[in-house]
């Protein structure tokens, strides 16, 4: 589904495309200077896709169910026992591409699930493509859902920062905020490594035609602070990769820095995630991925730490405690952080 904010168009929501034996990723490692397509011809090479940061965010969860229907229509002249463990072989590849970010293994979870009980290759391969694209409509809902919920929080005109790249959830956002009559100002951190605050989030906002001021990393407790010259920030609002039964949000590195700054100036937090992790009970259970520190010691590619400098490290996440957290905006409304464990609580509406 192509987002739209009047008569503009993003880019970005549309940027993993199936064709006929191929998989083609947007690679948004070098956009928006370049666009430029990967071609992936397996689900082991979506996952190096996936793994390599050509797509992040909701990306992986589209790339995912890609790859999963690609190997079943590669699998269908295979006899039945052979296509599942093809399946499985792919599932394992995907699921593992991003350890922090869940969203492969949903999409694995689902159509290995769909698959099962099938008894021909056929009813295999039916079986997988009607719940990929079952999983994207369920995916594209809750997303939906959860931006409601968050556009309810905040008031037309409101000055909104966020971290990191949301995605799917930013053109909800801005879908929600059109249909709601409402308009919001944008302050988008640059986001260090990958620059995707800079390169994604600021310039799809801009196609949206919303308005943004772009800051560095390290600016974002001054903005949030009380007198700041960039103006009031009404809200932090980010997307989460997981949160935690105990109420943590584990998200892109740098969001807990903003989180504690919005906290001691009275600036709320919104994390946004169409669901907790039920499986883990708390931060602990989570992996926080560690990449290459190389990339603390380049920009894109470019090295700028000094050529005498060769420790570095880089957590590719941190973890929020629930006590920064205002509240977490899910897809069933929005819930105080120690009350999280009631999104799953029969007929459960939100505001816990």
């Amino acid at each position: 589904m192509t987002t739209r904010a009047g008569d503009a168009i993003a880019t970005l929501d549309d940027s993993v495309r199936l064709t006929a034996g191929t998989v083609e990723i947007l690679d948004r490692r070098v956009f928006p200077e370049r666009v430029e397509w990967v071609s992936a011809h397996s689900a082991e090479e979506v996952a190096d896709a996936i793994r390599d940061m050509v797509t992040q965010s909701s990306g992986p969860f589209y790339a995912a169910h890609a790859g999963l229907t690609l190997t079943a229509h590669q699998v269908a002249g295979l006899p039945l026992d052979a296509a599942r463990e093809r399946m499985r072989q792919a599932g394992v590849a995907l699921g593992e591409a991003r350890p922090t970010n869940a969203h492969p293994r949903e999409a694995v979870d689902r159509v290995l699930t769909a698959i099962a009980p099938a008894t021909s290759t056929a009813e295999l391969v039916e079986a997988a493509v009607s719940a990929g694209e079952a999983g994207l409509r369920h995916y594209a809902d809750l997303s939906d859902a959860l931006a409601r919920a968050t556009v309810a929080l905040l008031p037309d005109g409101a000055r909104i920062m966020t971290h990191c790249w949301m995605d799917a959830y930013l053109f909800a956002i801005v879908r929600a905020a059109d249909q709601a009559g409402r308009g919001y100002d944008w302050v988008v951190t640059e986001t260090r490594p990958y620059l995707q605050g800079a390169r994604l989030t600021a310039h799809s906002l801009r196609e949206l035609g919303q308005r943004v001021t772009l800051i560095t990393d390290g600016m974002g407790a001054a903005a949030l602070s009380p007198g700041s010259t960039i103006g009031r920030i009404d809200a932090l609002v980010t997307a989460a990769d997981r949160v935690s039964l105990d109420g943590a949000v584990i998200n892109k590195v740098g969001t807990l820095g903003l989180a504690i700054a919005a906290s001691t100036f009275e600036v709320p937090y919104y994390a946004l995630v169409q669901e907790p992790d039920a499986s883990a009970q708390s931060a602990a259970d989570i992996v926080v991925e560690q990449r290459r520190t190389d990339d603390v010691l380049e920009t894109l590619g470019v090295r700028t730490a000094s050529p005498l400098v060769s420790e570095a490290w880089y957590p590719a996440f941190d973890v929020t405690p629930a006590r920064f957290v205002t509240r977490i905006v899910t897809s069933r409304g929005d819930f105080a952080p120690e009350r999280i464990r009631d999104y799953f609580a029969p007929a459960q509406g939100g505001r816990a």
